[in-house]
């Protein structure tokens, strides 16, 4: 079974698709490993989160760019209608993490009133948010609020391909994967 061309995304797609995901995993280890650190170090894990943080929005803003000028296949119509409301709904949300998380974090940072050095390459500089404790606060909570409905749609994301990979055995993970296309022959 060969998959049609316009059933799977572009290699531009697949790129922005691979790069954003492992930069969002580094960033929770990050978190996890900064937590218990000396302050020195906690500081470097935390200097290089929330540069991959905007490395992240980023490329997330060049992935939707990219999205609107590129079509991305159609869903498989093997899908059932609850599943296909399912997989639209939890990438609308991935979307809107990708772009929220990230903002959430350098509003959190701008209440102090600094930059984000993004590796010393360049600094993005404090968005123009309230400089009080209460408003740092504020995005703290709502960017951990974030991060946990981040894990879900990450566990939720990772069960469908796994779904559909070895119950379904539709192809549909190889539409993300070009390595599963050349071994199947598809």
């Amino acid at each position: 079974m060969r998959i049609p061309e316009n059933q799977t995304y572009t290699r531009v797609a697949i790129a922005l698709h691979w790069v954003i995901a492992l930069l969002i995993a580094l960033n929770f280890v990050a978190v996890w490993v900064a937590d218990g650190m000396p302050k020195a170090e906690k500081m470097q894990i935390m200097a290089n989160h929330k540069a991959f943080g905007i490395t992240i929005l980023i490329l997330s803003v060049l992935r939707i760019l990219w999205r609107i000028a590129h079509r991305p296949p159609p869903l498989p119509a093997s899908l059932a209608p609850w599943e296909a409301v399912l997989a639209r709904s939890v990438h609308s949300l991935f979307y809107f993490l990708m772009i929220g998380m990230p903002l959430t974090g350098w509003a959190m940072v701008s209440t102090g009133g600094k930059p984000v050095s993004v590796f010393g390459l360049f600094d993005m500089p404090a968005l123009p948010v309230g400089a009080d404790k209460a408003t740092g606060g504020t995005f703290h909570e709502v960017h951990e609020i974030f991060g946990t409905a981040f894990l879900v749609l990450i566990g939720l994301h990772v069960l469908g391909a796994l779904k559909h990979q070895f119950l379904d055995h539709d192809g549909t993970l190889a539409r993300m994967i070009p390595l599963l296309r050349q071994r199947r022959g598809l």
